[in-house]
């Protein structure tokens, strides 16, 4: 049957509803606002990247296994305990506790524990020891390898959003040219000094500013994507935080690539790296070597049995020898356990004679090994340079253009001043005067490159020389 619900009870509960509806949205906008409102720094982004990024997560779940590999090296010097036990039937004739064979069913169960050490093997536990340590700390150095290009990519990626918005800056500073230009030609042909096709050319480059706006502020919003996507956050409301960045001179701290790059060989964790891997290969070396000597272990052992015929009881004969009497003992599970029970010790001796040549084969291999390494650290050692070269020629090629730049642009305002003058007086025309205004956003967009390229190479170059990278 339908309830009836009253219709006071059923406004009161509208009314509830319609109240917590609308402080879930007060809540949830104030938290988007929040979160909106944050403006990373490049810290902040630099943080945020290394502890996000899947594969620097997949390179420390790799350093956990590589400490495991070394817990199990580790484990090579302990001694091997087993423990056994067996439960059988045997259905015919045995061999009984005495020592005669007896035709009947019966059933047994033994128990043991055995152990064996290592005491000698060539020191080839020591050396595996050795090697999977030293993998460890290649893979820490591996892993910080990652975290620097990690890292330097953000800085790329962070400039190029201040880059974005300086663009950005000089776009709007066009309109506000072009708003003023529009209005000046409004009076001037009111006062009839100018023909009203002149203030269709005024419109029309109006609106190609406001055109170019708009692709800022697209390649803005594609920076902070790009950005956003390298922190593996959220893109809706991602900022990053202004930074008014003025080259007051420019110059560059180093003069010598040289120098450099022997700094940055003690230092860089590639190299280290590689380093460590031409050693590892060394051992490897030994470690084929052990395959040509003996192994020498100790082991023992203690064991004890059980058995009993089916369908009697478990009882032994027993002779008495001054009489000569015969008597049936009970002979049950604990006793037979206790009689049983024995004790083993060995040496063992394992000497290498011939393996196919499978010894002889392990060594050449690793000796080949050491030689591939060898050329990776070489190899590595020439990238260095040549990266460290060629940061020092790009940050030089932008010093000069952000020089050049500068110059040009000053040159293209103090003509882009006299222009305003004429064009406000009449006597320049509106084609003429976007060219010259034209010539001068030209040289702005070109120095703010000139700018920021000039800071992403000196940085890069820092950077090499073992200087902490800082955007102030």
């Amino acid at each position: 049957m339908l309830q009836i619900i009253p219709l006071i009870v059923l406004k009161k509960t509208i009314n509830y509803m319609r109240t917590k509806i609308v402080m879930a949205m007060v809540l949830l906008v104030g938290f988007s606002s929040l979160a909106q409102s944050k403006k990373w720094t490049l810290e902040q982004c630099v943080e945020q990247a290394l502890n996000n990024n899947i594969q620097l997560k997949k390179g420390e779940l790799s350093l956990e296994l590589q400490k495991e590999d070394i817990e199990t090296a580790k484990a090579n010097f302990l001694p091997n305990v087993s423990g056994s036990a067996s439960h059988s039937y045997n259905f015919g004739s045995y061999i009984g506790q005495s020592g005669n064979r007896i035709s009947a069913d019966s059933q047994r169960n033994s128990f043991g524990i055995n152990t064996s050490v290592t005491l000698y093997n060539g020191n080839r536990n020591k050396l595996t020891l050795e090697q999977v340590r030293r993998n460890l700390e290649v893979g820490v150095l591996d892993l910080a390898t990652q975290k620097d290009d990690i890292s330097l990519l953000v800085v790329n990626y962070f400039l190029n959003v201040l880059f974005n918005k300086e663009n950005i800056k000089v776009a709007k500073e066009q309109i506000t040219i072009s708003q003023k230009q529009l209005a000046n030609m409004s009076m001037l042909i009111e006062a009839g000094t100018r023909p009203k096709s002149d203030l269709f050319e005024s419109e029309a480059s109006l609106g190609n500013d406001e055109e170019k706006l708009v692709t800022a502020e697209n390649n803005l919003s594609l920076s902070l994507l790009s950005l956003a996507q390298l922190l593996q956050v959220s893109h809706v409301g991602f900022d990053t935080q202004d930074v008014a960045i003025e080259i007051s001179n420019a110059s560059l701290t180093q003069s010598d690539t040289e120098a450099i790059y022997q700094k940055s060989k003690g230092i860089r964790a590639e190299i280290e790296s590689a380093e460590l891997k031409v050693d590892n290969t060394t051992t490897d070396i030994a470690i084929a070597k052990t395959g040509f000597l003996p192994t020498v272990s100790v082991g023992g052992g203690v064991g004890t049995s059980y058995q009993h015929r089916l369908g009697t009881k478990d009882e032994r004969l027993v002779i008495d020898p001054d009489t000569g009497s015969m008597n049936y003992v009970p002979n049950g599970f604990g006793k037979q356990l206790e009689d049983n029970l024995g004790y083993n010790i060995g040496l063992n001796v394992n000497v290498p004679i011939f393996s196919g040549f499978r010894n002889k084969i392990n060594v050449s291999k690793a000796k080949i090994r050491k030689d591939i390494a060898l050329y990776n650290l070489e190899d590595e050692k020439i990238k260095l340079r040549e990266k460290i070269e060629r940061a020092f020629v790009d940050s030089r090629a932008a010093m000069k253009q952000y020089e050049v730049s500068l110059k040009s642009l000053k040159s293209q305002e103090e003509s882009f001043k006299n222009a305003q003058q004429s064009y406000s007086l009449g006597v320049m025309t509106s084609f003429d005067f976007d060219q010259v205004r034209n010539r001068m956003v030209a040289a702005q967009s070109s120095l703010i490159n000139a700018k920021y390229n000039y800071i992403f190479k000196t940085k890069l170059l820092d950077y090499y020389n073992g200087i902490p990278i800082v955007i102030e």
